[in-house]
């Protein structure tokens, strides 16, 4: 079994390199493989590629060999352009960051790989 450690929609909002750790830190303390974080809890910034947020946040948990979830719908942070869709489709094919929509198809998945 896969221990995810989900993050509450309220909280800190993660946008850097520290904000990160605080959470690996939580997961590591949690004994989390997996961090579910709600798309409300990440900084807008992290779907604008060209500010380097998403990939200092998530080097950080591939560094850590944890898995990062996103879950929720991040056009609440705007419009999405095709760079982002393809990251995004691309991301959903490995293992290291997911977006899913709900708590339902994260379990959906972690289960299919089970």
């Amino acid at each position: 079994m896969v221990r995810v450690l989900e993050l509450p929609n309220d909280g800190p909002i993660i946008g850097d390199e520290a904000s990160a750790l605080d959470v690996i830190g939580d997961a590591f303390g949690a004994d989390a493989q997996v961090v579910s974080i709600p798309v409300t809890r990440l900084s807008g910034e992290f779907f604008q590629l060209r500010s380097g947020v998403a990939g200092a946040v998530v080097q950080k948990f591939v560094n850590y060999r944890l898995r990062l979830v996103v879950v929720g719908d991040p056009t609440i942070h705007g419009p999405s352009s095709g760079p982002v869709e393809d990251w995004m489709r691309e991301a959903n094919r490995g293992r290291e960051l997911w977006f899913v929509a709900d708590g339902a198809e994260l379990e959906a998945r972690l289960d299919a790989e089970a």
